[in-house]
């Protein structure tokens, strides 16, 4: 149970901080505890140790809060995070990434990343990431205590053009349900700009 709460914290700031030159993930769940709360629901207390997966060699400690409301299928758990120390700064690469978007003559559509062998073109990269700051809304959003969603591929992956100064992705991602064993097809429509970071406008 506390490696499922650990995944819905990671989902959580997976979602708030990153993007297509970060992809946050969690090294280790150093220490966990639970408080059952009457009426309300169960809390976890967490503390993690994360790491960007584009920056292997650095890692920050995270304690984390999440909270399950009791008899609720609907409402998502309550997540809390503190970060101690700083994640390296994206901002070259989301300005690259973003004038490169920019200035696409036809927009991208991509599909099955990673591939069947486990690959991604290092040119789709920044798209897969940006999937992953995705699905870690959609993670926090729909989990319950007995649930434990990963992302397993981008089955489909389409630009919009849009009139203001947003980039827009339609994604339809595959997520692996850990615990049932299903894998899931979800759509989701995510808005990114490098000041405001990525933000899932529908799923």
């Amino acid at each position: 149970p506390a490696a499922r709460a650990a995944a819905v914290a990671v989902g959580y700031l997976r979602y708030l901080r990153g993007g297509p030159g970060r992809g946050l993930e969690l090294r280790e769940l150093r220490r966990a505890r639970r408080q059952d709360i009457d009426d309300v629901g169960h809390k976890y207390y967490l503390e993690l140790e994360l790491g960007d997966v584009m920056d292997k060699g650095r890692t920050v400690n995270c304690t984390a809060e999440v909270l399950y409301h009791l008899g609720s299928k609907t409402s998502a758990p309550d997540v809390q995070v503190t970060v101690q120390g700083e994640l390296r700064s994206t901002e070259e690469a989301d300005q690259q990434f973003y004038n490169h978007m920019r200035n696409l003559e036809k927009e991208l559509v991509a599909e099955n990343i990673p591939d069947s062998l486990g690959n991604v073109p290092p040119e789709l990269e920044p798209i897969h990431l940006l999937a992953w700051a995705a699905s870690g809304f959609l993670i926090w959003q729909n989990s319950t205590e007995n649930t434990n969603f990963h992302l397993a591929q981008v089955k489909h992956v389409k630009q919009v053009k849009r009139s203001d100064e947003d980039l827009q992705f339609d994604y339809v991602l595959l997520l692996h349900e850990m615990v049932s064993q299903e894998v899931q097809p979800w759509e989701v429509t995510v808005l990114w700009h490098p000041q405001r970071g990525a933000r899932v406008s529908q799923s």
